[in-house]
């Protein structure tokens, strides 16, 4: 029988202090929130997961219908729209959560990790957009892919990410690349969670 000092070195023991006791329930799932929470400012982050959780469902399915589906079926056709347009407001709402944070000096009262992993998560949706147009298997993506080709060599990274392969690129786009982005946005919004949405600059003077 170990004793508790032993069981401290425990890696299930570490895990554990370094998340859930440090997290009390009424944080994870507040049922009130500060008054300048009403402002339209701090609804573009709630947006941005909306619509990534569009993009997951639209993706999933058109990951289970395939490419000949999208190209041939109306059904296939709209579930392909719908995940495009998903794609520019998530972008657009991102962008606007981004930039409102920035003015709004968002790492104040230590929630510098909040800030980096929204940070992190922008630039990663950049790639997983990216290989999202390189998988569209129309003309369009061809050209896309073409271009990044030459770019890929150039910075000499194209012997580990080759812009031709669709296969490559298909699989980057709906498994690696979506459970990173995934892992990040979760991480970020238990950030918020723990350290509070952010007050306005002129409340914190």
């Amino acid at each position: 029988m170990s004793s508790s000092a032993d069981n401290s070195k425990m890696w299930t023991v570490r895990v554990r202090k370094a998340t859930l006791e440090k997290f009390e329930p009424e944080d994870l799932l507040p049922d009130t929130q500060p008054a300048y929470v009403s402002s339209w400012i701090y609804v573009f982050g709630v947006l941005t997961i909306a619509a990534f959780l569009m993009l997951i469902v639209s993706g999933l399915i058109l990951t289970l219908e395939g490419p000949a589906w999208w190209h041939t079926s109306k059904y296939g056709h709209f579930i392909n729209s719908l995940h495009l347009w998903n794609v520019e407001l998530f972008f657009l709402f991102m962008v606007v959560h981004l930039w409102g944070k920035f003015w709004m000096a968002a790492w104040r009262g230590k929630r510098t990790m909040t800030w980096v992993t929204g940070c992190v998560a922008f630039f990663a949706s950049i790639f997983t957009g990216f290989t999202g147009y390189l998988i569209q298997t129309n003309f369009d993506s061809q050209w896309i892919a073409t271009q990044a080709k030459d770019g890929f060599n150039a910075v000499g990274i194209g012997a580990y990410f080759n812009a031709l392969n669709t296969g490559q690129a298909l699989l980057i786009h709906v498994s690696l690349l979506p459970i990173a982005l995934g892992v990040i946005v979760v991480a970020h919004v238990i950030l918020v969670r723990k350290k509070g949405v952010v007050p306005p600059i002129e409340s914190s003077l």
